[in-house]
């Protein structure tokens, strides 16, 4: 499923109490969806990294009560009221003992004298056995008791969020150019780096922070590794030459109109984000002039960035005159 579906499986999940185990391959952005979702739903979330934990850190210490009994103290993480969600990630890749704990708290809402607030939903995600990521098998008994959905990255999705977490636009253009490297990982592959959705954020923070020139391949390669650094470097060499956005604005009919796809592809993710009402006229009379495919792709990215240009004459004008594109 990708992440779209993801979300809304896990709203009708959630309001169901029914607890949920998200599969997927590292970097895709599982804890990134739940994090969304129960913000979309207004409920607190507890997020435990059981991976890090010891059995103690869920049991909580033991105190002799004035009954003169050994009683536990639960620890302050978990909720003692009220109503959200618990999210225990990389639970498949925690210590059995950890991991045994874990599962009191699934399968009986309760760990030794502590019980779950009936408010509170259960979710779990880990990596997939065949991820080459350190994982234990989770016992059948226990698999039993979730609802099992397998995470995919998918490319809009992805841009979506990053449009929205202002992940840089070369970024944004470079994967539509190249949508097989948003997520390219190979178990069978040696690799410390490797492209994945988080990277991809990685990298927009690397640009971000604008390295010296002659240190940027390796930062890049640091972080998607060397053959997805080798292409984005030759990118960002075009999307550095660029026609400037303010000239094409000002002059639609004869600034430069690329036909190299990367450089085509670049211009017009940069010039959809300066979509407004008051920039159409420019940017219609400019789409008219790019070869048709990309064009359509410029009035896309405009139409993304601000909803209302789809209302204006100049958007009518060209949509009419591309009717046969659009069909």
């Amino acid at each position: 499923m990708i992440p779209s579906q993801i979300a809304r499986a896990l709203e009708t999940l959630l309001a169901a109490r029914q607890p949920v185990f998200l599969w997927g391959p590292p970097g895709v952005g599982k804890s990134q969806v739940v994090a969304q979702t129960a913000a979309a739903l207004d409920l607190p979330l507890i997020d435990i990294r059981a991976v890090l934990l010891d059995p103690v850190d869920l049991r909580g210490l033991p105190h002799i009560g004035q009954d003169g009994r050994t009683h536990w103290r639960a620890p302050a993480f978990l909720p003692t009221g009220g109503q959200g969600v618990l999210f225990l990630d990389e639970l498949n890749a925690a210590p059995p003992l950890v991991q045994a704990a874990c599962y009191q708290l699934i399968l009986d809402r309760a760990l030794g004298e502590y019980r779950l607030p009936d408010g509170w939903r259960v979710l779990a995600a880990g990596n997939r056995d065949q991820d080459r990521a350190v994982t234990h098998r989770m016992p059948t008994a226990l698999a039993n008791r979730f609802v099992h959905l397998d995470f995919e990255p998918h490319l809009e999705d992805w841009i979506a969020w990053a449009e929205s977490s202002g992940i840089r636009p070369e970024v944004v253009a470079f994967l539509r150019l190249r949508p097989a490297l948003l997520h390219d990982f190979d178990p069978a592959r040696a690799e410390r780096a490797f492209p994945s959705p988080r990277t991809w954020a990685f990298v927009s923070g690397v640009l971000s922070a604008r390295p010296d020139g002659r240190v940027e391949r390796e930062l890049l390669a640091g972080a998607v590794g060397e053959g997805a650094a080798v292409e984005l470097a030759a990118f960002l060499r075009l999307w550095r030459e660029l026609p400037d956005t303010d000239a094409v604005l000002a002059d639609p009919e004869t600034a430069p109109a690329p036909n190299d796809p990367a450089v085509a592809q670049a211009i017009c993710e940069a010039l959809g984000r300066l979509a407004s009402a008051e920039t159409m006229p420019a940017l219609s009379r400019y789409a008219a002039r790019l070869p048709a495919e990309f064009g359509v792709l410029l009035m896309r990215e405009a139409a993304r960035h601000d909803q209302a240009i789809v209302a204006t004459d100049a958007f009518a004008t060209w949509a009419r005159a591309n009717a046969e594109v659009l069909a």
